[in-house]
């Protein structure tokens, strides 16, 4: 890219030449938040332009590692029952000055108080602000299993749980957990803003937000007062393009400096590229197609399992993935510890497809809608084609299919609300623990809070997973989410598709930035190199 037409990009996306020379770092994203409240979203795209880059959380995973590091709590302690936790506070973490808002407080417990209250307690003045919906606080059970939350001091928070939670600690990591500032908080309940909470957000993290051009353009500058340090970058803009081509291009043209999930077709020019390096790692993360079990005729496994026999997913290792990816046939990925290799998957059988279709009464077939993925991501990197190939498939067995989509924020909104019939989805871990997949995309109480988009409320299978939450002992825990796993696979609310293989291609200028196994690209010590 020469210096006039780096001149001409930059001031596109309205950055001035004075900006250009400080150190601005672009990152080619593949799509539009749908907030910038981490207690509220669910997906890839949301949690990148708020949790890692606003926020903090109580502890924290270390950089690209499941293990757990102190954050806002510089320690705390377990009881001998399990049953209580203790954080002491970091003192001095200063929040973001911005949008009217100066701080006159460092962080306390009343923001933790604040933070958690709003996700538990449906009196909180900002419960029902904005989507008034908290879908891993609900799916996880959280306001069950938190019987309480208590300010010791200024610096000390007591968390009492009503039972043994195994994963409460890795949970209390997780994007969901970030703290807001209950100063912030009222200051715009006095003047009546309430909504700017979710849209202007204010937190401890490594950036402090700018603005946001929907769909285009989101900007953050680095925070000078951050308790862990202030970022390498002075700049960092999210470039909001889709289209995993047009990002590539972008890239080898030094329109930004990293990209979110490439085109596996784009990987070997890519990786040519002697002006840019691609990364790569096993992913832990699921593709696959649910069924809407709250609609005929995908009430009847019967009618599921026919689907499930038609799909030929091995075809789309090869022709969506370029074999970059490996098929699933559980919930969760091979290298989580529970996974079941022993479970049985479906073959690709038109036959036995056909029969199951007989079993059930619709020998001739059905109508039906399925919604195709909008956006890249590791678990489905062209949802299009891959609905393509899926609509060939069910036409073999006289299923006649519509393809759909939505921008992404209304996909995930319309899909939590039960709108679809079948749709494409996936996830990618928050904190390494098979209650992350097994109760939050599956789990009855997942039903209601929106993650369950099976709509799947089966109790042999809602029983042993949140039994496995109470038992402390992996072994065992292990052994209730393995019969958990045969117990999915034989009702068949959703299609497996992949595990996906992670990727990501930037700039050679760009140093210290590592692929996390959540799937989340933090910029906080992210630096470039002239």
């Amino acid at each position: 890219m020469n210096i006039r037409a780096s001149l001409v990009f930059w001031a596109a996306i309205g950055i001035s030449s004075q900006a250009f020379s400080a150190k601005t770092f672009v990152y080619c994203s593949e799509g539009s938040p749908s907030n910038f409240n981490p207690q509220t979203v669910t997906d890839g795209p949301s949690f990148n332009a708020n949790s890692a880059t606003l926020f903090n959380r109580l502890v924290e995973f270390k950089q690209g590692s499941t293990e757990i590091e102190a954050g806002l709590a510089e320690s705390w302690t377990i009881s001998k029952d399990g049953l209580k936790y203790t954080f002491k506070l970091r003192p001095n973490v200063q929040f973001h000055t911005n949008f009217g808002f100066t701080p006159t407080r460092a962080m306390n417990a009343e923001d933790v108080l604040f933070s958690f209250g709003r996700q538990k307690d449906p009196n909180h003045p900002y419960h029902k602000v904005g989507r008034g919906s908290y879908e891993y606080f609900a799916s996880m059970q959280m306001g069950e299993i938190i019987k309480e939350i208590k300010k010791l001091d200024d610096m000390t928070v007591e968390f009492t749980l009503s039972q043994k939670e195994a994963p409460f600690m890795a949970n209390m990591a997780m994007d969901f957990a970030s703290i807001h500032s209950k100063e912030y908080g009222d200051f715009l309940l006095a003047k009546k803003a309430q909504d700017k909470m979710d849209m202007e957000p204010v937190g401890t993290g490594p950036f402090v937000f700018e603005s946001y051009q929907k769909d285009t353009l989101i900007r953050f500058k680095s925070f000078d007062k951050h308790w862990a340090g202030q970022p390498k970058i002075d700049k960092l803009v999210f470039a909001i393009t889709p289209d995993p081509t047009v990002r590539a291009q972008k890239l080898k043209t030094g329109e930004c400096h990293l990209m979110a999930e490439p085109n596996p077709a784009d990987l070997p020019a890519l990786k040519q590229a002697s002006q840019l390096k691609v990364l790569d790692r096993d992913g832990l993360n699921v593709g696959y197609l649910a069924f809407n079990t709250s609609k005929k005729p995908f009430d009847n496994p019967l009618v599921r399992k026919a689907i499930l026999h038609a799909l030929n997913r091995e075809n789309y290792i090869s022709a969506v993935y370029l074999g970059n990816a490996t098929l699933a046939k559980n919930p969760i990925p091979p290298s989580m510890w529970s996974h079941n290799n022993d479970v049985v998957d479906y073959d690709y059988s038109i036959e036995k497809a056909k029969e199951f279709l007989k079993k059930a009464g619709m020998t001739n077939g059905f109508e039906t809608e399925l919604w195709t993925l909008p956006v890249s991501r590791p678990y489905n990197p062209s949802g299009k084609k891959m609905g393509e190939l899926m609509q060939a498939d069910l036409a073999k067995v006289g299923i006649k299919v519509k393809l759909l989509s939505y921008d992404w924020p209304t996909y995930l909104e319309k899909s939590r609300k039960g709108e679809h019939q079948m749709v494409q989805l996936g996830w990618t871990g928050d904190n390494g623990d098979p209650d992350n997949f097994l109760n939050i995309l599956l789990g009855c109480a997942s039903v209601k809070s929106g993650s369950n988009v099976s709509r799947w409320c089966h109790q042999p299978f809602n029983e042993l997973v949140q039994q496995a939450k109470i038992v402390t002992d992996q072994k065992k825990r292990s052994d209730l989410y393995m019969k958990a796993q045969v117990v999915f696979k034989d009702q068949a609310p959703w299609a497996t598709l992949a595990h996906g293989r992670v990727f990501r291609a930037m700039s050679t200028k760009v140093e210290g930035y590592q692929i996390h196994p959540f799937g989340r690209d933090s910029f906080a010590k992210v630096e470039l190199k002239d």
